[in-house]
C-alpha cells in the first residue's frame, strides 16, 4: 500500500490557498484601478513621496497584474522554484510593511483587497504572519512536490497571459466604471438609508478612569463614582466602537454656502449630478453629450447640477472651455471620488436612490437619452445596474485561452510520449 505523502498534501493546500488569495487580491484591485491609485497616493503621502502621485494609477495597474500573475503561476505550479521564491520574497516584505502600518498607522487600512474586503492593519499583519508567510515558506521549501498543470514548453504563455489579462481588465474598468462597485454609492443604493442608524444599532462603549488616593481605577458608565467627591475624574476611553453607517456624511453646498443635500435627496422626479472632483483635471471629450443631457433635463423639468471641489477660477475655466450653462455646487473631494470613479461622471438619482451612473465615455447620446433615462425614472426598481453584466464574457476571455493551451499541451505531450514509446 502506497504511503501518504503528508508534506505534499500540506504543500498543495498552501499552493491553492496562496494562489486563490493572490488571484482574488489582484482581481479586486483590477476592478477599481482608480481606487487603487488613491490608496497608493495615501502611501506616498505617508512616506513623503508625493512627487510620485502622477504614477499612482500606473503603479496600481501593475501591482494588480503582478499579484494576479503570481497567484495564477502559484496555482498552476508554473516555474515552481522562481514563483515560490518571488512569493516568499513578496510576503516577507509585505509582512514587515504591514507590521510598520499596524504600529504607526500612517494609513488606516493597507488596501490589500481594495474596497471589496476592508480589514484593519493589525488584522492584515496577523493574516500575513500566521497564514500567507508560513504558506509561502512551505511552498518554497517543497516546490518540487507541487503538481504541474502545464509542461515547461508553454510556461511562457501562462506567465505572459497572466500579466496581460489583468492589465487589460484594469484598463477596461478605468475606461468605464468598475463592473462591480464595492463602495456605498453603488447603483441602487439609497443614500438617506445608508446614513441612518438602525434602532438596535450598537452604541459606543466607554470606560471611565477615576483616581483616589493616588490609585487609578476604571469604571463602566453604570458603576462610575460621578457623585462621589472622594474620586477624581481622569479621562474616558473608547472600549468598543459602536455602529458606523456606510455613509457618515453627505453634504453639498450651494452658492450661498448652505448645505442643500437634503433638497437634492428629496427630489421625487429625479435629479442629475455631474460629478467632477476637480474640473481642472476633468476630460472635456464628451461635453456635447453632457450638454445634451442638460438640455433634456431642462425640457423635462429635472434639476441638473455639476458638483465639484474645485476653486471658482477653475470652474470659470471649465465653463469657458465647454460652454456649460448648468449651475455648480461644491462638495468634499473624497466624497466625490467615492461616488463615481470618473472625472467627470454623471449620476441620476430619484428620492435619494442612485438609479444610474455613467462614465463620461458612456453618457448616452441625444438619440438614446429619451429611452434610457425615461425608463430609469419610470421603473426605478427594475434591477438597477445589473443589466448586460459583462462578467460572463470576461470570465470566458480568461478561461478559454488557458483551457485551449492546456488541451494543446496535453495532446502534444501525449504524442511525444507515444512517439518515444514507438521508438523503444
Amino acid at each position: 500500500m502506497k504511503s501518504v505523502d503528508g508534506r505534499k498534501i500540506i504543500t498543495e493546500i498552501c499552493r491553492v490557498a496562496l494562489g486563490a488569495t493572490f488571484i482574488f487580491s489582484g482581481t479586486v484591485k483590477a476592478i477599481d484601478p482608480v481606487g487603487g491609485g488613491i490608496k497608493i497616493e495615501d502611501y506616498f503621502g505617508a512616506f513623503g513621496l508625493t512627487a510620485l502621485n502622477p504614477a499612482a494609477i500606473l503603479i496600481s495597474v501593475n501591482l494588480s497584474a503582478f499579484e494576479f500573475m503570481l497567484g495564477l503561476c502559484m496555482l498552476m505550479a508554473v516555474y515552481r522554484k522562481l514563483t515560490t521564491m518571488c512569493m516568499l520574497a513578496f510576503m516577507s516584505f509585505m509582512t514587515l510593511l504591514t507590521l510598520y502600518l499596524a504600529i504607526f498607522n500612517p494609513v488606516h487600512d493597507c488596501g490589500c483587497f481594495g474596497d471589496a474586503f476592508i480589514i484593519t492593519n493589525w488584522q492584515t499583519f496577523f493574516k500575513n504572519l500566521l497564514f500567507l508567510l508560513p504558506a509561502s515558506v512551505v511552498t518554497y521549501a517543497y516546490h518540487k512536490r507541487m503538481t504541474l498543470a502545464y509542461t515547461y514548453k508553454v510556461y511562457w504563455f501562462v506567465v505572459l497571459f497572466a500579466y496581460v489579462f489583468p492589465v487589460w481588465f484594469s484598463y477596461y474598468n478605468y475606461s468605464h466604471l468598475p463592473i462591480e462597485d464595492f463602495r456605498p454609492y453603488k447603483t441602487g443604493a439609497n443614500i438617506p438609508e445608508l446614513m441612518s442608524f438602525p434602532e438596535d444599532a450598537r452604541q459606543d462603549e466607554y470606560e471611565y478612569i477615576y483616581e483616589k488616593n493616588g490609585e487609578k481605577k476604571s469604571f463602566t458608565p453604570e458603576t462610575s463614582p460621578a457623585g462621589d467627591s472622594t474620586w477624581t475624574y481622569v479621562e474616558s476611553r473608547l472600549v468598543r466602537p459602536g455602529y458606523v453607517p456606510p455613509i457618515t456624511s453627505f453634504e453639498i453646498y450651494g452658492n450661498t454656502g448652505d448645505n442643500i443635500a437634503e433638497e437634492i435627496l428629496a427630489e421625487e422626479n429625479g435629479v442629475f449630478l455631474l460629478i467632477s472632483h476637480k474640473t481642472e483635471k476633468a476630460s472635456d471629450k464628451k461635453t456635447d453629450e453632457i450638454n445634451n443631457i442638460y438640455d433634456y433635463a431642462q425640457e423635462h423639468n429635472l434639476p441638473f447640477y455639476c458638483v465639484t471641489s474645485s476653486a471658482e477660477e477653475d470652474i470659470k475655466a471649465w465653463i469657458n472651455d465647454t460652454g456649460a450653462e448648468y449651475p455648480f455646487l461644491t462638495a468634499d473631494d473624497v466624497t466625490l471620488k467615492t461616488m463615481i470613479r470618473s472625472n467627470p461622471g454623471l449620476v441620476l438619482m430619484k428620492s435619494g436612490t442612485i438609479l444610474k451612473k455613467w462614465h463620461y465615455r458612456d453618457i448616452p447620446s441625444e438619440d438614446e437619452a429619451n429611452d434610457v433615462i425615461e425608463r430609469l425614472l419610470r421603473y426605478p426598481d427594475e434591477k438597477p445596474g445589473k443589466e448586460n453584466s459583462p462578467w460572463i464574457w470576461i470570465i470566458g476571455c480568461f478561461t478559454l485561452p488557458l483551457l485551449l493551451v492546456w488541451i494543446y499541451d496535453r495532446l502534444r505531450n501525449r504524442r511525444k510520449a507515444e512517439a518515444e514509446k514507438d521508438k523503444g
